[in-house]
């Protein structure tokens, strides 16, 4: 796993509550996320159903069935319609709340960045009729949310985020144990977002493959700089955050910080390379940058992919 500086500086947003923290997203991320894409709020959301938002030509992976044939035939080439979605969709949020998310380098802690998502998410897919639930995890699973409408649910969920964190939260990080739960209690078919850093021992990857058999899945990296490479400071105490071992180490030592980015590189490697062999899209989220842009470049990823539009920005 990789280390945190001890010592270095982790800055923290003053807990806002949840409810002026939706507000404030409302406004610094939904509605300039709905513009960058080209519409309302509502936009965001697009798949197949009774009311008709545009006709698109035709690409591979679209559901043949929803072929406009009277458009075809005028036309050479096929054409399919394309709508709002016309049924409620359940989400759901499978939030990190281990130690290694309480910490961050750079303008924010990636828990700080995890609940910006999460509010973001539960005002975005939380509407027209769409029901959020929620699955906290960190060395065993936490809190089970099950899966509802409206903002005072949404409001619990970010106040279970931002409490401090559980007695007895150390060890290792258990997505395995967490991924094999949510494979037990999600029963109707979802979107799953899956929030964490993914700093864990394996053994995930075959409950996430079951997982996603059944389901369609997001992967939020939650990242910071300095978990890519080690700055020329002379000597530094590196604490594994989850456990507490430290290691002195002299970080003027040019080896010594290529093989932590070497390293760093394929650890990172191998996270994508299991989740790409299960179909699951990537986000990643940075503690140094803002929130928006990230969101922008991914939905328009996702909305030239069609076949995986269905429930977010399509």
């Amino acid at each position: 796993m990789r280390r945190k500086v001890e010592g270095a500086p982790a800055p923290t947003q003053a807990r806002v509550p949840a409810d002026v923290l939706l507000r404030r997203l409302h406004w610094t991320v939904l509605r300039p996320l709905a513009a960058a894409l080209g519409g309302d709020e509502r936009s965001l959301i697009r798949g197949f159903g009774a009311e008709m938002t545009e006709v698109r030509e035709y690409q591979v992976g679209d559901d043949v069935r929803h072929i406009d044939w009277n458009i075809t035939a005028r036309t050479d080439r096929p054409f399919v319609r394309e709508s709002h979605v016309d049924r409620a969709l359940d989400v759901w949020l499978m939030l990190d709340l281990s130690a290694s998310v309480d910490w961050g380098t750079a303008e924010c802690l990636k828990r700080d960045r995890a609940i910006e998502f999460a509010a973001v998410v539960g005002q975005l897919l939380g509407a027209h009729s769409n029901r959020v639930g929620a699955l906290l995890f960190a060395n065993s699973p936490l809190t089970f949310v099950a899966p509802s409408a409206g903002r005072a649910h949404m409001l619990r969920i970010l106040a279970a985020m931002q409490a401090e964190p559980p007695q007895g939260n150390t060890g290792a990080t258990d997505l395995q144990s967490a991924l094999i739960q949510a494979n037990a209690v999600i029963r109707r078919k979802s979107l799953v977002l899956i929030v964490s850093d993914f700093l864990t021992t394996d053994g995930w990857q075959a409950a996430l493959g079951q997982l996603a058999q059944r389901h369609e899945i997001i992967a939020v990296r939650l990242h910071d700089p300095r978990e890519s490479e080690l700055p020329d400071v002379g000597y530094i105490t590196l604490e594994d955050p989850e456990t507490g071992a430290q290691l002195m180490v002299n970080t003027s030592d040019r080896s010594l910080r290529e093989r932590f980015q070497s390293a760093a590189c394929a650890q990172d490697e191998g996270i994508r390379t299991a989740l790409a062999r299960h179909g699951v899209d990537q986000l990643t989220l940075s503690t140094s940058e803002e929130l928006l842009p990230a969101l922008v470049e991914f939905l328009e990823l996702r909305r030239r992919r069609p076949v995986l539009a269905r429930a977010v920005g399509a």
